[in-house]
């Protein structure tokens, strides 16, 4: 990953991952296009996805009362 693709924010990522799909599902992208497009999209799926690991790890972890840290889960609904 390059040094810029580490700077993007996860919301930047996001937008650009957007915009690709948007490209790709309106079918007039050329074949050598779209398999670019199609990498560039990995790339920024896989930037999102660690940004989003990144964030889940820091949320384990809260300040309890104590000033303590303390295990965190979040509890899916059924």
């Amino acid at each position: 990953m390059s040094e810029k693709e580490k700077q993007l924010s996860f919301e930047e990522a996001m937008k650009q991952l957007e915009e690709l799909v948007e490209k790709l599902e309106t079918g007039e992208v050329p074949l050598e296009k779209a398999i670019q497009y199609y990498q560039e999209g990995m790339k920024l799926s896989k930037i999102c996805s660690e940004k989003l690991g990144n964030v889940e790890n820091q949320m384990q972890q809260i300040l309890n009362e104590h000033g303590e840290f303390e295990s965190f889960s979040i509890q899916e609904e059924e």
